[in-house]
């Protein structure tokens, strides 16, 4: 019995010691990602009580109060605007095709889309681009630099936060002087924005800090490589 007991204890010391050698790789990836840990955290702590108590509330009234359609349309007609700065880092980018493929759904959900609030382009097969500054700059080798979370904006990284800038110029909000519609266009868009991430909610395992920042690095780097990534393992 005791010497059963031996090789047990022995195999779970040999279980733990691979378990901790495995996570090495792991421990060490996540200091060189997000060295400002100690201060991203109580941000992200401060950004989810917001959300927490006023976003995702209102967020939820949203989706129950308005139809589908409608909720639809509003969607697709931000994202009508945001086909202005896909077209604008896909022409930085380099690819004609993608950018002549956001000229022509411009074009046609504006027109036949009633500006927008229609997808038209997706149903003759134009596929949207989702393509910002920080995705152009790390195309061309620009490195993401560390992890941070921005108060209010939430996750990015050190180029991410300076490409907001920039990409800032391809959005309508920064040519409308008069501030209750632009200001009201903003909030509708943060809604709608937040509406759109409700059902993710749900994908969230383990320590949210850790899960929305590997998602948020993992995703990044799909995006900059256009899906064209390696496997850890």
């Amino acid at each position: 019995m005791p010497q059963s007991r031996n090789g047990f204890i022995q195999r779970l010391a040999r279980l733990s010691l691979c378990a901790g050698v495995a996570m090495v790789p792991m421990a060490v990836q996540a200091a060189e990602d997000d060295p400002w840990e100690s201060i991203n955290r109580p941000i992200f702590r401060f950004n989810d009580l917001v959300d927490t108590y006023t976003l995702k509330p209102i967020a939820q009234g949203y989706q129950f109060i308005a139809p589908q359609f409608v909720e639809d349309g509003v969607h697709n007609f931000f994202n009508n605007i945001g086909d202005v700065g896909n077209l604008a880092n896909n022409v930085l980018q380099a690819k004609p095709h993608a950018a002549g493929v956001d000229t022509a759904r411009l074009i046609v959900n504006t027109t036949f889309g009633l500006l927008g609030f229609v997808d038209v382009g997706t149903r003759m097969g134009l596929q949207r681009s989702d393509e910002d500054f920080g995705q152009t700059l790390g195309y061309w080798g620009v490195g993401s630099g560390p992890y941070v979370v921005l108060p209010l904006f939430g996750p990015s990284t050190v180029r991410d936060t300076f490409a907001k800038y920039p990409d800032s110029y391809t959005t309508p909000w920064r040519y409308v002087d008069h501030v209750p519609t632009r200001n009201s266009a903003l909030g509708v868009n943060l809604i709608d924005t937040r509406a759109s991430l409700l059902s993710a909610e749900r994908l969230v395992t383990g320590d949210k800090y850790t899960f929305i920042r590997n998602a948020y690095l993992q995703n990044r780097e799909f995006k900059v490589k256009d899906g064209q990534v390696e496997d850890d393992f």
